[in-house]
């Protein structure tokens, strides 16, 4: 299954699994866009994301994460 920028959840879980010793609360955007982008099922435009797409992958992360 290929992800897009709109999987919130989706990537989240990919990026607790991948980053298990990360806590998603310290993540700098411009890192998690990064982590994104390098996610092996992941494809999509990195221009397509933006402030509120990486703040809602956050918490889903952060929600994964507890």
């Amino acid at each position: 299954m290929t992800m897009k920028w709109t999987d919130t959840l989706d990537i989240a879980i990919a990026l607790y699994e991948t980053h298990p010793d990360v806590d998603p609360r310290y993540v700098r955007f411009t890192d998690l866009h990064n982590w994104v982008m390098s996610l092996e099922d992941f494809d999509d435009d990195p221009k397509h994301s933006g402030e509120k797409i990486l703040e809602a992958i956050q918490m889903a992360w952060i929600d994964e994460a507890r």
